[in-house]
């Protein structure tokens, strides 16, 4: 699922899915994105970005996304999860505009 933006579409990403025989849902451009897990990208960049040495190929990145993954703390996610009512109620007030975290 994404939706539509140029990283999203790169001929790596395409090659990737098609390589794992992945397919991409259909999904409107410029949706609302309301998904608890994408709402604090900066934490997992953070951890990405700090892992050391640094991923220098498809298959470390996964390794090392893997581990921030399973090392994610449950409190970020328990926060990300609370704050979803208010989002929510936030993003029919602007009629599924873009929601400034």
């Amino acid at each position: 699922m994404d939706d539509n933006a140029r990283p999203h579409r790169a001929v790596i990403v395409e090659d990737y899915l098609e390589g794992h025989g992945l397919e991409r849902m259909e999904w409107p451009a410029q949706s609302p994105d309301l998904n608890p897990i994408n709402l604090n990208p900066d934490y997992l960049g953070r951890q990405v970005a700090a892992l050391s040495p640094p991923p220098r190929s498809l298959d470390e990145l996964e390794q090392g996304l893997l581990r921030v993954w399973f090392s994610f703390p449950i409190s970020v996610s328990d926060n990300l999860i609370d704050s979803m009512e208010s989002r929510c109620r936030r993003c029919i007030q602007i009629k599924g505009g873009h929601i400034p975290y």
